[in-house]
């Protein structure tokens, strides 16, 4: 069979990397983003060449809407058809609501809710015989953090484009999302907000990157499941 082409938005470190290690394990070519983790990202390309995978590391900002474009037009040299898309990349500024600079907020909406939406529209254009969109969300879209305004706006607004988008898009093309709870730490969280974070958990414990990514192997299995939002939050959402 031909192999399949992957593609990871923010794939060079954290979960995004940890995506396209599990796509990679899959056999998929991995078409790799990043933005600013240049040095991140030519070592995760080089791990998953050393699997046998081919894989290109793509440079592009998302907020920039020609550079979407941009990044599809290297997309399209892979000699693998275009099967999934992980939209990982996201922002995540820190401000209280009354004091939240516009720039904290553009940055955020652009990135995390209308990049994902244009790559939608481009990935739609590709997956002509069919494929799957997976929108990385977090709890934070059903939470009022009040801290991170911005960001829980722009996740709550990415699961209602997944159903948006899952409708629009059916049969062929299945748009789904993983909403991760606690996995790992931000540089907005200190070690001891974050171990008392932790600790309210139900199952006191932050997610292991694998039970986050067999999310993904699970929703590339099963056919059936378009328009949903997999919630994987060691229990956070019932607190």
């Amino acid at each position: 069979m031909k192999k399949q082409l992957a593609l990871v938005t923010g794939g060079a470190q954290r979960l995004g990397r940890a995506f396209a290690f599990a796509l990679a394990h899959k056999g998929y070519s991995i078409a790799l983003h990043y933005r600013g983790s240049a040095t991140e990202a030519v070592q995760t390309a080089k791990e998953i060449r050393a699997l046998g995978v081919e894989c290109l590391e793509i440079r592009a900002d998302l907020t920039i809407p020609k550079k979407v474009d941009f990044l599809f037009s290297l997309v399209d040299e892979f000699d693998s058809p275009l099967k999934v898309v992980v939209n990982s990349a996201a922002v995540m500024p820190v401000g209280n609501p009354r004091e939240l600079e516009l720039k904290d907020w553009d940055s955020a909406l652009d990135l995390n809710l209308r990049a994902p939406f244009l790559l939608a529209q481009q990935a739609a254009k590709r997956m002509t015989t069919g494929g799957l969109i997976v929108n990385v969300t977090d709890i934070g879209a059903q939470k009022a953090w009040s801290r991170y305004p911005s960001y829980t706006v722009s996740k709550a607004g990415l699961e209602s484009l997944t159903k948006l988008l899952a409708r629009a898009l059916a049969p062929n093309i299945r748009v789904n999302a993983i909403a991760p709870g606690l996995v790992l730490p931000s540089d907005v969280v200190t070690q001891v907000q974050w171990d008392k974070l932790v600790a309210s958990l139900p199952l006191k414990r932050p997610a292991k990157l694998e039970e986050i990514t067999s999310t993904l192997e699970f929703l590339i299995k099963n056919e059936y499941i378009t328009g949903q939002t997999i919630v994987v939050d060691g229990g956070y959402s019932l607190i």
